[in-house]
């Protein structure tokens, strides 16, 4: 992880083509202005998170309504 200090106005460039600018900065919170191609995905961390729970739950069978029935069905 890189930790960066940062003033309003100033900006960190990452892969030449994603720009975060520090627009404002208030107490304990900053406010970012991000500039990205449209195809790139960004997520507030939180839902970043619910996303992939809820990926990983989806992917799990075990874990779908319904299966009860189907460890009942005795396959040949």
């Amino acid at each position: 992880m890189l930790a960066l200090t940062r003033k309003i106005g100033e900006r960190i460039v990452i892969d030449n083509n994603i720009i975060l600018t520090i627009v404002d900065i208030k107490g304990d919170s900053i406010r970012l202005a991000i500039d990205a191609p449209k195809e790139v995905r960004i997520y507030r961390g939180e839902l970043y998170d619910a996303i992939v729970a809820e990926n990983r739950q989806s992917a799990n069978p075990a874990v779908l309504p319904g299966n009860d029935i189907l460890q009942k069905i005795k396959l040949p």
